[in-house]
């Protein structure tokens, strides 16, 4: 049951990286440029924290099988909705309905998409052998 461990501390390192650019994309970078440029600029940095933390996790932890990777990505997901759909009840005065129709925008769109990736990751440096 490794995965859990793995899963949560993925979880917790991309979602704490993604709070802080997250602030700074909201305060300073979507009034300079719009809402879809902002999540595009910030979606590479996202990723590419994704590859190194999946990969140091697992190598630390020891997770080298699919469904370990794809077990670890799944609950990692599931923690990353459930918080962000938290933190828009609570930031943002959102009810999970409207959190959840908001995903239909653009931006929310490709961010979710980035998310997806950062769920697939152990899995894909799992495929990959890296």
């Amino acid at each position: 049951m490794i995965f859990l461990r793995a899963g949560l501390a993925y979880w917790a390192m991309v979602f704490a990286l993604g709070f802080m650019l997250g602030t700074v994309r909201v305060l300073w970078l979507v009034p300079l440029v719009g809402l879809l440029p902002a999540t595009a600029l910030e979606l590479p940095v996202m990723l590419a924290a994704s590859w190194w933390a999946a990969g140091w996790l697992m190598q630390r932890l020891g997770i080298a099988q699919p469904g370990e990777a794809l077990a670890m990505g799944a609950l990692a997901f599931m923690l990353l909705l459930a918080a962000e759909a938290v933190l828009a009840t609570f930031l943002s005065s959102q009810s999970p309905a409207q959190w959840l129709t908001g995903l239909k925008e653009p931006h929310a769109l490709l961010g979710l998409a980035g998310q997806v990736v950062f769920a697939l990751m152990p899995w894909w440096r799992v495929r990959r052998g890296t």
